[in-house]
């Protein structure tokens, strides 16, 4: 199957240009400067799409999903069916979820199951970071044998105690194995101990709206927590990446490691760029529930959403991923209507995130190619899989976005709304962009016609070791 994508204006972090794209098979076999070759070429294709007035990008890259997690009794709402094809309908064509393993389980097992999760059911690729959710001998070896496997990226926890918790200790020698074998450590950066009392502490005075969850993981517990895994990973040498982060004190921090010259690194999502704590987790009654995540949602009067979205035009935050983990409102969201602390944490966004980051663009926050770096191929460098994933280049893997800067997306659950939930966290968002086709692998997935995608494509990816590793 050979497809002729014309009159488009492909985009790369380096630059934008009028190129036209021909996909062969599963890949790019060419760029071709718009004229006589590509006119020439497009009788004897079996495709040709019109990009006039469009740009042309790769396929999204979310490096940061939770399909099917259990969590807090439940567990999240979305298969790896449903999430990569909700996924798909929004231009993502690539997603990292994290195998788990629980104390006193083998990493191997917890890797296996997700592999069982995820086999057969995916309608675009997907790859793996494991947690390790009990540093001891036995979950070191994995961590080697798991990078052979193409697993090169480990999670660890400073919050949740007796769930995913390791302590100073345990992430010292998960951090000396990382050093050792190549590997990323990822972070969950907040002070899951003082958490604890402070949650504690507001239950006991009868504080348990969903507000409540914000207002007990203050910014202190989030900064205080990612300079002490910078000092950790400074004293081992291991390089490091904070996931989810939302406190402008806590990037902050991070950049000042940066300008040290230290393998550190920062990500963000939708929710703390446009989401806050009065609007959002403030909502009256129980509905603020719908928003419960962790890291919080920040209060908006403090600037922190101003501040993140600085933090990503200087790079001191690489990545916008969408710690995707959706929950329904009932049954689910609604176990802690009487307790915020058992209102599971997460917020559906893997629709959403190319488009709700294009708004940005079309605000003036950021640049169009810095949106491609951001969402594409930063990701797919950090985590091993450019340039087969995050680039327009002959002999990278053909998934790719069309996508309508003139068009306009609504968002809701009635509007574009393909996760499994009972409600949209972005729910009335109005979007100056649109996505028209998504390509994987050099198949149709979605286009002016509708869905098009089969259950299975998706493969899994084998990950090499990150690029921005030092």
């Amino acid at each position: 199957m050979k497809t002729l994508i014309r009159n488009g204006s492909v985009v790369t972090p380096q630059g934008i240009q009028a190129m036209d794209v021909l996909v062969d098979g599963e890949k790019i076999a060419a760029l071709l400067a718009p004229g006589a070759t590509s006119d020439s070429l497009a009788g004897s294709v079996d495709r040709v799409i019109d990009a006039a007035g469009k740009y042309v990008v790769p396929g999204g890259v979310d490096a940061h999903t939770h399909m099917e997690l259990p969590f807090g009794g439940t567990f999240a709402s979305d298969t790896f069916e449903t999430g990569t094809r909700a996924a798909a309908w929004g231009g993502t064509t690539t997603i990292i979820d994290f195998a788990v393993q629980r104390y006193g389980e083998r990493v191997q097992d917890g890797l296996a199951t997700w592999h069982a999760k995820a086999g057969g059911n995916c309608f675009v690729d997907y790859a793996f970071h494991q947690i390790i959710g009990g540093v001891d001998d036995d979950s070191l070896k994995a961590m080697d044998e798991l990078v052979d496997e193409g697993i090169t990226s480990f999670k660890l926890f400073m919050a949740y105690p007796g769930v995913f918790y390791s302590d100073d200790g345990q992430i010292v020698r998960a951090m000396q194995q990382a050093t050792h074998n190549g590997s990323l450590i990822m972070m969950h950066a907040e002070n899951g101990i003082a958490i604890d009392v402070l949650v504690a502490q507001a239950l006991a005075r009868g504080e348990t709206a969903p507000i409540y969850h914000g207002l007990t993981r203050p910014w202190e517990t989030e900064e205080e927590a990612t300079h002490r895994a910078i000092m950790l990973a400074r004293m081992t040498g291991a390089p490091l990446y904070i996931v989810h982060m939302s406190a402008k004190q806590a990037v902050q921090t991070l950049q000042e490691a940066r300008d040290l010259g230290l393998n550190v690194f920062g990500e963000t999502c939708p929710q703390y760029l446009y989401l806050s704590l009065e609007e959002n987790l403030g909502a009256p009654g129980f509905e603020g529930a719908k928003w419960v995540c962790s890291t919080p949602l920040r209060s908006r009067a403090e600037g922190h959403q101003d501040e993140l979205w600085r933090y990503l035009r200087t790079n001191d935050l690489s990545i916008i991923s969408t710690d995707h983990c959706p929950f329904c409102f009932k049954e689910q969201k609604e176990l802690g209507i009487n307790d915020f602390s058992k209102i599971p944490n997460g917020i559906g966004s893997v629709e959403h995130r190319m488009d709700l980051i294009y708004q940005g663009v079309a605000d003036g926050k950021l640049s169009v190619e810095r949106w491609v770096e951001l969402c594409s191929t930063t990701p797919a460098r950090m985590f091993g899989l450019y340039p087969r994933k995050g680039a327009i280049a002959p002999g990278s893997d053909a998934d790719i976005v069309v996508y309508d800067p003139n068009g306009h997306t609504s968002i809701g659950l009635e509007k574009t709304h393909h996760m499994n939930m009972d409600h949209s966290a972005w729910e009335g968002f109005e979007i100056d962009g649109h996505v028209d086709v998504v390509m994987s692998r050099g198949t149709v997935l979605v286009d002016e016609q509708g869905f098009h995608g089969t259950k299975g494509h998706g493969q899994f990816l084998k990950r090499d070791l990150s690029q921005y590793l030092i």
